[in-house]
């Protein structure tokens, strides 16, 4: 079927971040080669250079492409909320074992960041504001939500909202390690996670 220029471009734009991604995740950011993501992307290397003038951008470009959508949906649900808070932390909380913890690249390429975010302070800091404070941002918004309608109490937990994410991250990492030898059922760990949250949160009757 006949594209025109822009949609060939786009199309092109979206090989490169998904080759880019899969060579990021499966050798490193530092032995991650720019010939390597080019033959993935079926591209050829100097195709790459029109789009994206370093490595460094393009891996951002690619972090961005795979997890900016499940983070607009948060801002999204905290901006004008539509439903009571309960409901919309369970939808943030669903989708982020759905979208992150179950999915393999996802969930390797926190394993990316983890290993070596340390070493590539500019890699961290973007995944940091790109997910974690954007994240965290319409989490505070669903919690103050919350509070203002009567669902939940003065919690410690408003104060301190890592700890609403901190049962994921841990099922994130528990994964990375341990799922060939004490694999976790992410659903029924998810409801858990939920029930444990929730009791925590909710206002006194």
């Amino acid at each position: 079927m006949a594209t025109d220029g822009k949609e060939t471009k786009s199309q092109r734009i979206r090989f490169i971040l998904a080759a880019a991604l899969d060579e990021f995740v499966d050798k490193g950011f530092a032995a991650a080669r720019l010939d390597s993501i080019a033959e993935r992307a079926g591209v050829a290397k100097g195709t790459i250079y029109l789009y994206f003038d370093t490595k460094e951008t393009l891996f951002e470009q690619a972090v961005r492409a795979v997890i900016g959508p499940m983070v607009a949906r948060f801002e999204s649900m905290a901006a004008a909320p539509e439903e009571d808070a309960e409901t919309i932390l369970r939808q943030m909380i669903r989708t982020l074992y759905r979208e992150v913890i179950t999915d393999p690249r996802k969930r390797n390429l926190l394993r990316l960041i983890i290993s070596q975010g340390p070493r590539f302070q500019r890699l961290l800091r973007f995944y940091h504001d790109e997910l974690i404070a954007r994240s965290m941002a319409a989490l505070r918004r669903v919690l103050a939500y919350g509070v203002e309608r009567g669902e939940f109490g003065c919690s410690p937990a408003v104060d301190q909202p890592q700890i609403i994410f901190g049962p994921a991250l841990t099922a994130a990492i528990w994964t990375i390690l341990f799922e060939e030898i004490e694999p976790i059922d992410l659903d029924a760990y998810c409801e858990a996670h939920l029930d444990f949250m929730l009791r925590g949160l909710k206002a006194p009757a």
